[in-house]
Parts: structure tokens; sequence; C-alpha cells
């Protein structure tokens, strides 16, 4: 793998167990959807980020979960002039990041899943069993289909533990993957080194 990433100039960018990815790949493959839990600090959203990359080729797609956080700022949203307008016509919808991914068949990566409140979590329990986006204003038509590639990657720290619980349904709907810290003092000091003489790389091309 090392001799392959240095034929085509691949920089490595996460370190860590191996099999782990392997693991999160497996998942993907399967079709479930992937929560990668542990620490802050851990790089879950770097992880998350790459699977993206690699699978669906952008990053973007991306809901940020808070306190605040609705069912329109995961699936849809109203342009209100086109509405009163034209009533719920296909130009007056505002696609959101669970929309965007079903219609492209591409990854919605889901940032801090357990500050949401469980109500909005539970949204997510029949698009992740059907892969079906109910869309009520558009009556017997309204339902999306996702295109294959679409899939659910979300985050979540174990100091939110208890905030929001993901509920029993949600969870059997996702493989959870542990990311734990750099327990390894040599693996530490080689991620430093790598970060440094990038950055070094960078701010001081051709020297």
């Amino acid at each position: 793998v090392d001799e392959y990433r240095r034929q085509v100039g691949i920089d490595q960018r996460y370190s860590g167990d191996e099999t782990r990815g392997e693991r999160c790949i497996i998942t993907q493959a399967g079709n479930r959807g992937l929560v990668l839990v542990g620490e802050p600090g851990t790089a879950k959203t770097m992880l998350s980020e790459l699977f993206s990359a690699a699978i669906s080729g952008t990053t973007t797609n991306t809901v940020q979960g808070t306190a605040g956080t609705t069912d329109d700022n995961i699936k849809y949203s109203w342009n209100y002039a086109l509405l009163l307008a034209k009533g719920p016509v296909p130009e007056a919808l505002v696609p959101a990041p669970l929309y965007t991914g079903m219609e492209n068949g591409i990854i919605t990566r889901f940032e801090e899943i357990t500050r949401c409140p469980s109500e909005v979590q539970d949204t997510l329990i029949s698009v992740m069993s059907d892969k079906v986006l109910s869309i009520p204003e558009f009556g017997q038509e309204g339902f999306l289909f996702a295109r294959p590639g679409f899939n659910i990657i979300a985050t979540a720290n174990t100091r939110d533990k208890g905030v929001n619980e993901m509920s029993s349904a949600l969870k059997r709907r996702f493989n959870f993957e542990t990311v734990a810290p750099v327990s390894s003092v040599k693996l530490e000091c080689e991620i430093i080194t790598r970060q440094a003489n990038a950055l070094l790389r960078d701010t001081a091309p051709g020297q």
C-alpha cells in the first residue's frame, strides 16, 4: 500500500487502525449507515470527509447538528416567494443535504448527530429503512427515491452521550465504529513530523 501511495503521489491523511477503515468501507458497501463515535479531537470529522471524498467525490454535502437543527435543515425547505406565487412546484423546493444526497446518489455527512433533538434524528429512520423521502406537498407523486450511492456517515462525541441519545430504532439502521485517540507515542511523533513538514513545504515552497 505504501509503495502504491508513493507511486501515485498520494499523501497519507489518516494514521491509525487500518482494520477500522476496512470495517467502515464494508459498512458503506453493505448499504448501512455509519456512525463514527469517540472523544473530541480523534479525527472523526476527517475520517468522514475522507470516506465521503473517496466514495462521492465531495465532502460539502453536510448537516451540522445542533440543538436548533430542524427537519428543514436536513430534508428540504421552500422558497416562499415562489411557493406563494406558484404553489408547491418543484422549482419552489430548496434541497437540504439529505435531499441532495438522495437525488444525486452521494454521501450525506451528519456532524454531531446526538446534538440534534431526538424527534429530528428520528426523521432519518424511514429514509434509512426504505431509501425513500416523502414530500407530502407534491401529493401522490411526492416521493424521492434515493439513487445508488446514497448513504449517511454521522459523527457523535461520547461526551454528548445522554444529551439527545439516538433511539433504538435509529441505532439499528447504523453500524457504529469507535475512533480512539492515538495510543502510540511513536505514531504520534510520526504524525506531528509529517504535518510539520507539510506546513513547511506550504509556507516555504522551493526551499
